[in-house]
């Protein structure tokens, strides 16, 4: 099991123990805070219920979670350690050299600073090519983007916290020159000061300026960045023609970017004022809640398109399938004598409904990725069906037996019940642990695509067919199978 270990573990801290422990690795953390535990596990309990979510693969089992007394006993064993302390250069230089005298030296050391350079945290270290930036953005356990700022770091160190930083499904932005602030918090701290003024000149509220983002530009961005959205504007003459089309009004005087307002404590209490009714009553983890669920939706549209954040959730659901059940041939099954595991997931925030629990339609769903992966393994795969072959479902019935709630990891174990001719019938059960959740009766028929009639399968996936009849016929008849509905007496 890889190990961990997180110094502070404020809301970036807490963050990063969410992304390394759901994604299996043991965390250790030190925080001298005598609320650290209990926060933290409010943070872990919101990522349980939206990360898992993003992944149409099944996820390693949770790390273990502790909390340590030192940093030298925190720190012990770890190959990631992550210092997210307070922004005080004198306060990050203690804290590093106090890790630096208990890690292995070879562990990565990075740090979440926002504004600091690496050359500033590597003064006086005693092995300054261990350190490098590492600066998340939050929800450090959903948002892939990690600036690696790496000057004066050993290029070995590199190459494991790049490593590492993909295995957990993040997307190290390397720059191997220094600045303050890095790059996203130099156009954040822009906007930031723009926003201010406009709100001290009472030319807009905290809320007409959110709502200029949201429904504007910050949707352009979050899938397509800053130039291939101009790129775009520029229309068929491409990026010069924006540039001279646009270009001039950056002479004009329309922002005020080098110009911040003073922080007096009537600005401060204005918005402070504007930024209370705008939330409304709802609490910090409410407006967390909130905050994960619209980002998995968008996330996960965007992994809809393979585009952007979600082309990264799609390698990272390839990374969590290679080598498992779930990827390869029939061969891949293991033991045929009993139910195939068809389907391992978690159940993602957009397939729950108004009771709270995973909409019917998503059992459907669910059934059919798993019908899906059974053709797959019998030789009834995308290459298949591009030359003319495929299963069309006939007939279907479900029952529910149990609720599944947002991040709950799920199962669909699979019997073939018959497997002859042009037949199919499969009988799915969903779990949750032991818990059986609902089972999906399927009948399919095997079509020539051309025709649209049913026809018999190739060679091949009657002998794949045959070969699970025989591994299981000794199975008993499920329970619930051949069921129905029943009429009203």
């Amino acid at each position: 099991m890889n190990r961990a270990a997180i110094v502070g573990g404020g809301v970036i801290g807490g963050g990063w123990a969410a992304r390394f422990a759901l994604n299996g690795w043991d965390v250790r953390i030190y925080d001298p805070d005598p609320e650290a535990e209990r926060k933290i596990g409010e943070v872990l309990a919101n990522a349980r219920r939206s990360l898992p979510g993003l992944a149409d693969a099944p996820m390693p089992p949770e790390g273990a979670l502790s909390f340590h007394p030192s940093i030298a006993e925190a720190v012990s064993g770890a190959a990631w350690i992550q210092e997210s302390v307070p922004e005080r250069l004198d306060i990050k230089h203690l804290t590093l050299a106090e890790i630096q005298r208990a890690c292995d030296a070879s562990a990565v050391i990075g740090s979440s600073t926002s504004g600091f350079r690496p050359s500033q945290l590597q003064e006086g270290a005693l092995r300054p090519g261990q350190i490098m930036v590492a600066h998340p953005f939050n929800p450090v356990y959903l948002l892939p983007l990690i600036e690696l700022v790496t000057p004066g770091t050993d290029e070995a160190a590199v190459t494991r916290a790049t490593g590492i930083l993909e295995s957990i499904g993040m997307h190290p932005l390397r720059l191997r020159k220094e600045i303050d602030a890095h790059v996203a918090d130099r156009f954040l701290e822009a906007v930031w000061r723009e926003a201010l003024w406009l709100v001290k000149d009472g030319i807009a509220t905290t809320e007409e300026i959110d709502n200029a983002i949201r429904y504007g530009f910050g949707i352009r961005w979050a899938q397509m960045g800053l130039f291939e959205t101009y790129r775009v504007a520029g229309g068929e003459a491409g990026m010069k023609h924006f540039m001279a089309q646009f270009g001039p009004a950056l002479k004009w005087p329309w922002t005020r970017l080098m110009d911040v307002p003073e922080f007096t404590e009537d600005l401060v209490d204005l918005i402070a004022g504007q930024s209370d009714a705008q939330s409304g009553d709802r609490s910090i983890r409410e407006l967390e809640r909130i905050r994960d669920t619209n980002l998995v939706a968008m996330m996960r549209a965007l992994k809809g398109q393979d585009w952007g954040a979600g082309a990264l959730l799609r390698a990272q659901d390839a990374r969590m399938k290679s080598g498992t059940a779930l990827a390869g041939g029939l061969e891949a099954a293991g033991d045929l004598s009993q139910p195939i595991l068809t389907l391992a997931r978690a159940v993602p925030l957009d397939w729950t409904d108004y009771n709270g629990h995973m909409t019917e339609s998503r059992y459907l769903d669910a059934f059919a990725q798993a019908t899906d992966r059974f053709m797959e393994m019998i030789g009834c795969d995308s290459d298949y069906i591009a030359a003319g072959g495929s299963y069309f479902t006939a007939e279907t019935h479900i029952r529910h037996l149990d609720e599944a709630l947002a991040g709950h990891r799920i199962a669909v174990h699979t019997r073939m019940l018959l497997g002859a001719g042009k037949k199919l019938h499969l009988f799915h059960t969903m779990t949750r642990g032991e818990t059986v959740l609902a089972t999906g009766e399927h009948f399919l028929l095997h079509v020539d695509l051309e025709t649209r009639r049913p026809c018999a399968p190739s060679a091949p996936i009657e002998a794949a067919l045959a070969r699970i009849t025989a591994a299981q016929k000794d199975l008993p008849w499920p329970e619930g199978a051949g069921a129905a509905i029943r009429a009203p007496s």
